[in-house]
């Protein structure tokens, strides 16, 4: 009768029917899903591909399944491997959390935070604060993902990060959302507008300029349209010239003319400072917003990451 059965045996894992697998193999395969190339998971885990290619070939041969599928340069995973895949992870997980445990009983803190943000948190705030904890740890590593709020707590529910710290709030059953830090977000304009002179404009105003939007994914937006949404507009009401991905994108279609946009004012402080750009306050509004950190619900952190949230819990003025 088939079973399946996970048993840590220091570099050893009983896995599949009974067979048993060096944890090596499992890293090499999770490489090259990964990163699609057996030469690039060679060169990130220090071996030559041959070595790489042969742990690969050594798991289909145990498991008696094709695991990836070579189209040229491309490496594609199979069905099978990407069973595989899903649970080689939580052996590789698992086992990093239990020798972060252990190291910590003995004093130690090791290991790797794995956490992901919005735009404006991942390039603004967390950086800094990740390389001083880093910096006071120096056996920590940090991984940082930085992509769309709503991708930010798909990536913490399905266990790929251990918290996310995002600029929007929405119902989301399986997670936990706390307030922490806070943004204030910004009319931005060239300094050759009208509007550089003045001090504050109308909202009604905001709607006769071009206006540029984030993505409809971006906490920035969402906080946005909220906005709109209390004054009795919608995003219609705009005059939109286009949407774009990237605070620093729409930076440079503002300095070139193409229309105006509400941004975080932590991203845009260089450039007001060296008059690149030109901050407007929107009349009778003070446009701030927090930022969440988001957990799945009942996960429990690595002790590297509960170190580091309560490091953030406890910075001031952060």
């Amino acid at each position: 009768m088939a079973y399946f059965l996970y048993i840590d045996i220091g570099d050893m894992a009983i896995i599949g029917t009974g067979e048993i697998m060096e944890i090596r193999k499992l890293e090499a395969f999770c490489k090259v899903v990964e990163l699609k190339s057996f030469t690039r998971a060679a060169e990130a885990m220090l071996l030559s591909q041959p070595t790489i290619s042969e742990h690969v070939r050594s798991l289909e041969e145990e498991l008696g399944q094709k695991l990836v599928d070579r189209l040229g340069r491309d490496i594609g995973v199979s069905p099978a491997g990407s069973v595989l895949y899903g649970y080689a992870r939580k052996i590789l997980e698992t086992r990093s959390e239990a020798v972060q445990a252990i190291e910590q009983y003995s004093g130690k803190l090791v290991g790797r935070i794995r956490l992901g943000c919005g735009t404006i948190p991942g390039t603004y705030i967390l950086p800094r604060l990740i390389g001083d904890f880093c910096n006071q740890n120096s056996l920590i590593k940090a991984t940082l993902t930085i992509s769309s709020s709503r991708i930010i707590s798909k990536k913490v529910l399905d266990g790929d990060i251990e918290f996310g710290v995002v600029g929007a709030k929405w119902n989301e059953n399986g997670l936990t959302w706390t307030e922490m830090f806070s943004d204030e977000l910004t009319l931005v304009v060239y300094p050759s507008h009208p509007w550089a002179l003045k001090k504050k404009v109308s909202i009604q105003k905001v709607l006769e300029e071009p206006f540029i939007l984030r993505e409809p994914e971006s906490g920035t937006r969402r906080v946005f349209s909220r906005i709109l949404e209390e004054n009795g507009f919608s995003e219609s009401s705009l005059r939109e010239v286009a949407e774009i991905g990237s605070t620093a994108a729409i930076k440079e279609a503002v300095k070139a003319g193409m229309g105006v946009s509400i941004l975080s004012r932590l991203a845009v402080t260089d450039e007001v400072e060296c008059g690149r750009l030109v901050s407007v306050a929107l009349s009778g509004k003070t446009l701030y917003r927090p930022f969440y950190l988001i957990q799945r619900k009942n996960r429990a952190l690595s002790p590297v990451t509960s170190a580091f949230l309560n490091y953030l819990a406890g910075c001031d003025g952060c």
